[in-house]
């Protein structure tokens, strides 16, 4: 796995494009494009990597990623596997900041949609309260040919503008610098991470394979992430816990190893730490979520 700059396809006879996938394998790689990227979940679960926020998608999720900001949507198995019965369903819609000129975003009327932009260079996750109507919008995108698909576009990111409903994903600090973005080597260690983080992962280990001393990998890494390679693992660790809590097919101890921690103690102190809550109140809340929201007959 090599990616570096990742060149979105387009055409001339198009301001910008978006698609229809259902092979998550296409998002399977850590990498960045000048373009802007709205991506709507309509199935499919995972983990996704943006900028220095880690956390799990799920079906239903919009996100908008902003320009060279890294990003990299790791689903779930099943989604991966060509013979699951029940395929992941997802919008891509890629668009410059310019795709409608350069002064469109500078007029006064746009100055929320230009903040916009802004603030989606921190990678940006739409609430509940506005994914429906943001849905329904990019289907139009979808749908839509000619004047009628700009405005659809143009309505998406009015309606995501003007409600500030959305939740903003990376550290303020984080790193974007289009013209030195390592990816060659981050691609590496991420890669590496993702497919090791259940396990204990010696630092010794990630750095040798980086080719650099302990030291400086930790620095490396804390530049480059905006956050220690332990900071990183615990984020995953609780996101891939939470998920488990959330199928409910092991109890709580289970879970604590099956997620990568040794101990029991320390997957309470941090779970806690991330969440507000022990990982039963959590599974708890959880479950009087879903009992609500089962719809009731006469």
């Amino acid at each position: 796995m090599k990616p570096q700059l990742l060149k979105v396809k387009d055409s001339s006879i198009k301001s910008f494009s978006v698609r229809n996938d259902i092979m998550p394998q296409n998002h399977n790689i850590w990498h960045y494009h000048e373009e802007l990227e709205l991506i709507h979940f309509a199935k499919g679960s995972g983990t996704q990597f943006i900028g220095d926020s880690v956390k799990n998608f799920r079906s239903g999720d919009i996100v908008l990623v902003g320009a060279n900001l890294p990003h990299y949507w790791l689903f779930d198995a099943q989604y991966l596997d060509s013979n699951y019965i029940d395929p992941a369903d997802i919008r891509v819609t890629h668009f410059k900041e310019n795709f409608l000129g350069d002064q469109f975003f500078n007029l006064p009327e746009n100055h929320k949609l230009k903040n916009l932009l802004k603030k989606s260079r921190r990678g940006i996750q739409l609430d509940n309260s506005i994914t429906t109507t943001s849905k329904d919008l990019i289907e139009k995108i979808l749908n839509s040919y000619n004047s009628t698909k700009i405005i659809g576009l143009i309505e998406v990111l009015t309606l995501i503008a003007e409600s500030e409903s959305y939740t903003l994903l990376s550290s303020e600090n984080y790193p974007i610098d289009s013209q030195d973005l390592d990816f060659g080597r981050m691609t590496v260690i991420i890669d590496y991470i993702t497919q090791h983080y259940k396990t204990q992962i010696r630092l010794e280990d990630i750095a040798s394979m980086t080719g650099m001393t302990t030291n400086s990998f930790c620095r490396y890494f804390k530049a480059k992430s905006g956050k220690t390679l332990f900071q990183y693992l615990i984020e995953m660790r609780i996101g891939y816990a939470c998920k488990l809590l959330n199928e409910r097919k092991m109890n709580v101890k289970q879970i604590c190893f099956e997620s990568g921690f040794q101990n029991f103690v320390s997957f309470h102190k941090y779970f806690k730490e991330a969440t507000g809550c022990t990982p039963l109140q959590y599974q708890k809340q959880l479950y009087n979520i879903i009992e609500d929201q089962t719809p009731t007959y006469p």
